[in-house]
C-alpha cells in the first residue's frame, strides 16, 4: 500500500458551538459527505472516486478544537449528527450520499435516520453491529481462530508497548492505539500507516465517551423503518477490530435495502487497501440504486 508524504490543504472550517470542524471538498459529480477526520479521510480514499464523487471530507468534535473540552453533554451522538446537517447546508448540498468508515459508520446511519429526505445512499466501511461486550469477544475470537501465527505475534509485541507509549502522550491515545492495532487493521500487518495520521489531533474525552460508552450501547435497529435509503455495508476479510461478517446476520434484514461486500485482501480500510475494487463496487451501487 503507499505511504507517501501527505500535504496538508489549505484549512477551510466551520464553526459549531465553538468546534473548528476542518472540511476538505474534493472532486465532482454527486456530492457525498464523509464524516471523521478531514485529514485522515481524504488521505484513503482513490484519486479516482473523485472522477466521479463530490468528495466533501469533514471532521467530527473528537477532531476539532478545542481539543480540550471535557463537557460531554457537547459530545452528544445527537449533536454530532446535527453538525453533520450543519455542514450540508453550510455548504449548500442537496441530496447527500452519507460515508462512514468504522466508529463514524454509526454516526453516518444515525444521519440517515434523522434526515431521511437529505440522504441517497448510505455507505457504510467496516461498520459493525455494535461496539458491545458480546461484539468485542467475537472480534477475539474471530483473531483467534486466524491461521497467521506471525500477525499475532507482531500484536503481541505491539500490546506490550501500548501502555507505555500511551502514558508518555495520553493526548494522543486514540491514534497511538490505532497505530499499534496495525495488525488487527491491515492485510498486511506490518504496514506503518503513521503518515496518515500526520497533523491530526483528537480530543481524547470525546472519544472515551463516544467509543467508550455511546457506541457500546447503541442499538442501530432502533428508527430503521425511518430509513429508506439503500445502503452499501463494505466489509475486510482480514478485519480483526470489528465483530465478523456473519454478526450482521441477525439485523440485516431489518433494513429497508442493505448490500453486503466483503473485501478478501483487506482489513479495516478497503477504500485503502483494495481502491479499484473499492470503487468499482460503490459506484456500480450507486448507479444500480440511484433513486
Amino acid at each position: 500500500m503507499p505511504n507517501p508524504q501527505y500535504p496538508i490543504p489549505n484549512p477551510q472550517y466551520i464553526n459549531s458551538s465553538g468546534f473548528q470542524l476542518q472540511y476538505i471538498v474534493e472532486g465532482s459529480g454527486t456530492p457525498a459527505i464523509a464524516v471523521g477526520s478531514a485529514l485522515y479521510y481524504s488521505r484513503t480514499f482513490s484519486t479516482n472516486l473523485r472522477n466521479h464523487l463530490k468528495l466533501v471530507f469533514v471532521d467530527h468534535r473528537g477532531f476539532a478544537s478545542p481539543y480540550d473540552r471535557k463537557d460531554l453533554s457537547v459530545f452528544q451522538l445527537d449533536i454530532l449528527v446535527d453538525d453533520i446537517e450543519l455542514v450540508r447546508q453550510e455548504l449548500g448540498l442537496e441530496r447527500i450520499i452519507i460515508i462512514g468508515h468504522s466508529g463514524h459508520a454509526f454516526m453516518a446511519l444515525e444521519y440517515a435516520k434523522k434526515y431521511p429526505a437529505n440522504v441517497s445512499h448510505v455507505v457504510l466501511v467496516c461498520g459493525a453491529p455494535s461496539y458491545s461486550h458480546e461484539a468485542h469477544k467475537a472480534s477475539e475470537r474471530y483473531l483467534n481462530d486466524s491461521v497467521c501465527p506471525e500477525r499475532k505475534a507482531v500484536l503481541t509485541k505491539n500490546l506490550d508497548r501500548l501502555p507505555q507509549e500511551i502514558e508518555a502522550a495520553p493526548e494522543k491515545a486514540f491514534i497511538t492505539y490505532c497505530l499499534l492495532m496495525g495488525p488487527k487493521s491491515w492485510f498486511d500487518y506490518n504496514y506503518d500507516a503513521t503518515k496518515l495520521w500526520e497533523g491530526i489531533e483528537v480530543n481524547m474525552a470525546m472519544f472515551d465517551y463516544v467509543w467508550g460508552e455511546v457506541f457500546r450501547d447503541i442499538d442501530i435497529t432502533k428508527n430503521l423503518d425511518k430509513l429508506q435509503a439503500p445502503v452499501l455495508l463494505a466489509l475486510g476479510r482480514y478485519d480483526y477490530l470489528i465483530p465478523p461478517p456473519y454478526m450482521w446476520e441477525p439485523i440485516r434484514d431489518k433494513f429497508h435495502n442493505l448490500t453486503i461486500r466483503v473485501f478478501e485482501k483487506s482489513g479495516h480500510a478497503p477504500q485503502f487497501e483494495e481502491p479499484e475494487l473499492f470503487d468499482k463496487e460503490l459506484l456500480e451501487w450507486i448507479f444500480k440504486t440511484f433513486c
